[in-house]
C-alpha cells in the first residue's frame, strides 16, 4: 500500500507538457519518480521547461507539433530511439478557438478538433506497440485531457473545443474497451478553472473566478497533478474508461 501512488521506474509522455496543465502532470510525475518526457509545438519553450523540470527528476524535451499525422508518427519515431517502451502516455496538447456563431470559420473548427479529439487517437495509435510492451509487466496508461466545457456548457462561443471535448470523452470510453484487452488502461481527466495560456481568465483575474468555484479558488499544481498521478499509478489500475470531473465544483454550479 506504501507504494500506490508511485511511479517509480515508469516512462511517461506528455504532450503539450510545456506548460498549463500538461507541465502541472509533469511535475506531478516527476515527484512520483517517473522519467518524463515532454513534448509540445514551440521548440524553445518545450527546451526551456524540460531544463527546469529536470531539478525534480529526469525530463527530456521532444518538442514536435502533433497536430498532423506525420507529427505523431515523428515523435513515436523520435521517442523510440530513447526508450524501449511507454509505461504511461498524456494526450494533453489542445486548441480553442471562440467566435460568434455568424462568423465562426472552417479553419476554427478544423483545428481545434483535429488537435483535441483526432490527435489523441492517432497517437494513442501510434504508440499502440511501445504502449503494449509497457503493459506486460503491469498495465500501461494513457490519459486523454478533456474539459468540463464537454460536460456542461460555457458563457463562450467556442463550438468547436466544447464540441470536440464532448466528443474526446465518448473517445475515451470506446478507446478504454478496446484497449483493456491489451492491458492499456484508458481515462480522462476534465478539467475546470486552471490558470494557463488556454484559460487566460483564470490566469489572469483568479480572484474574479474563484467567485464562481463552489470551492472559492482556482486549480493548482497539486490538484492537477494529484488527480493525474491517481490514474497513472497503481492506485487507478481499476478504473477504466472514466473521465474524472476536476474542477471545484463548477460543473455542478453551472447545472
Amino acid at each position: 500500500m506504501k507504494d500506490l501512488f508511485s511511479l517509480q521506474g515508469r516512462v511517461a509522455l506528455v504532450t503539450g507538457g510545456s506548460r498549463g496543465i500538461g507541465r502541472m502532470i509533469a511535475t506531478g510525475f516527476l515527484h512520483q519518480g517517473a522519467k518524463v518526457y515532454i513534448t509540445a509545438r514551440k521548440a524553445q519553450a518545450c527546451d526551456a521547461t524540460a531544463q527546469e523540470l529536470s531539478a525534480i527528476g529526469p525530463c527530456i524535451s521532444l518538442p514536435i507539433d502533433v497536430s498532423t499525422l506525420e507529427g505523431a508518427r515523428s515523435l513515436v519515431a523520435e521517442f523510440a530511439r530513447r526508450e524501449p517502451q511507454l509505461d504511461i502516455l498524456v494526450n494533453n496538447a489542445g486548441a480553442a478557438w471562440g467566435e460568434a456563431f455568424d462568423t465562426f470559420p472552417e479553419q476554427g473548427w478544423d483545428k481545434v478538433v483535429d488537435l483535441n479529439m483526432k490527435t489523441p487517437f492517432f497517437l494513442t495509435q501510434a504508440f499502440h506497440e511501445m504502449l503494449k510492451k509497457g503493459a506486460k509487466a503491469r498495465p500501461a496508461k494513457v490519459i486523454n485531457i478533456a474539459s468540463i466545457d464537454g460536460i456542461s456548457i460555457n458563457q463562450w462561443e467556442t463550438y468547436s473545443y466544447t464540441a470536440s471535448k464532448a466528443g474526446l470523452l465518448h473517445l475515451t470510453k470506446r478507446m478504454a474497451l478496446r484497449l483493456a484487452q491489451d492491458n492499456i488502461v484508458v481515462n480522462g481527466i476534465a478539467p475546470g478553472p486552471f490558470p494557463s495560456e488556454m484559460n487566460k481568465e483564470a490566469r489572469d483575474h483568479g480572484d474574479a473566478v474563484a467567485h464562481r468555484v463552489p470551492i472559492g479558488r482556482v486549480g493548482t499544481t497539486e490538484d492537477m497533478a494529484g488527480a493525474a498521478i491517481y490514474l497513472a499509478s497503481r492506485a487507478g489500475d481499476y478504473v477504466v474508461g472514466e473521465t474524472i470531473v476536476v474542477d471545484g465544483g463548477v460543473t455542478f454550479a453551472r447545472g
